[in-house]
């Protein structure tokens, strides 16, 4: 192959109770990477279009340029590419805009080996292109964008990822105000210690989503899908976030937090209450003054995906 388009999925960190080991992929938005082979080793940026015209051209401040080289070094190719990348997925937005970058990015790059890895087998080197924007990189933006649906981080050293079945009859709702909070800022906020009942409280809620997942009974996720530990912690950076969860909550939600370190708002939602859902998180929004964007996607949302591959004429 000399071109290959791939594209990789929005997702939510952490899903509430299930910080730094869970994570959604979110298929509202994508962002999309086309890589063209060529003669000279390395890769390159092209073309930089959607919701930013300007990114950085070296593989240390790229992620998606980071994990295409990630890959080729892995496969000792004798080849460089060059990659376009078209910006779906906001950035700074609690939407794994950086790792949605790595994973395309490592996707197409694959598409062009001779012996291309498995996508299973694409994860260290997205997660090697998450590293410029965050070091140590965050393993639940990274494995939900690249694998799809919902997925547990089951252990760190051998790596194993766990796709876990997903309740059916429910959608993710998501808002993007028109706020900012640093991921980096808001890690340092965390206590070092927290009291033996609060974790006790959220190991109660954690096994309850997970439960409530694998057997779809949505009074169990209704149980589970609330952040005891992190949640209020970080509530401070978004003051709006009490009377949104407490729309959402009202309306009919199941569960209702912020989407990795925010300021995004997600919410688990029956579809018959998705509407509703969707009016009150706004009117909530729009009553504390601040703009927000709102998205809808299936919890099992699609992950990569390799879109277009082509070669040269023989």
């Amino acid at each position: 192959m000399t071109q290959a388009t791939a594209s990789a999925p929005a997702s939510i960190a952490n899903l509430g109770p299930g910080f730094d080991i869970l994570g959604q992929a979110f298929d509202a938005v994508r962002d999309t990477v086309v890589a063209v082979r060529e003669e000279a080793l390395g890769v390159r940026l092209g073309a930089v279009t959607g919701l930013v015209t300007s990114l950085p051209d070296s593989p240390a401040k790229n992620t998606a340029l980071a994990a295409a080289r990630a890959v080729l070094d892995a496969a000792g190719a004798r080849f460089g590419v060059r990659l376009s990348i078209d910006k779906g997925v906001p950035m700074s937005a609690g939407m794994g805009g950086s790792a949605a970058s790595a994973v395309a990015g490592a996707v197409a790059a694959n598409a062009l080996l001779d012996r291309p890895y498995s996508i299973e087998d694409l994860f260290p080197f997205a997660l090697e292109g998450e590293r410029v924007a965050s070091d140590p990189p965050h393993w639940d933006n990274v494995m939900a964008s690249l694998l799809g649906g919902l997925v547990l981080g089951a252990r760190e050293a051998p790596v194993r990822l766990a796709r876990l079945p997903t309740p059916a009859g429910v959608a993710c709702i998501l808002f993007h105000p028109a706020a900012e909070i640093e991921t980096s800022g808001a890690r340092k906020l965390l206590a070092k210690e927290v009291p033996m009942a609060t974790i006790v409280e959220h190991s109660r809620r954690l096994a309850a989503l997970m439960v409530g997942c694998v057997s779809g009974d949505l009074e169990l996720i209704r149980c589970g899908l609330e952040d005891v530990l992190i949640e209020p912690q970080r509530a401070h950076l978004l003051p709006t976030l009490p009377a949104v969860k407490a729309a959402a909550l009202g309306a009919g939600a199941l569960g209702c937090s912020f989407s990795g370190s925010g300021p995004s708002v997600f919410a688990w939602v029956p579809d018959s209450e998705a509407r509703a859902v969707e009016v009150a998180m706004a009117n909530a929004f729009a009553d504390a003054g601040l703009e927000a964007r709102a998205y809808r996607a299936p919890i099992d949302s699609a992950g990569a995906r390799v879109e277009q591959t082509s070669a040269r004429a023989a």
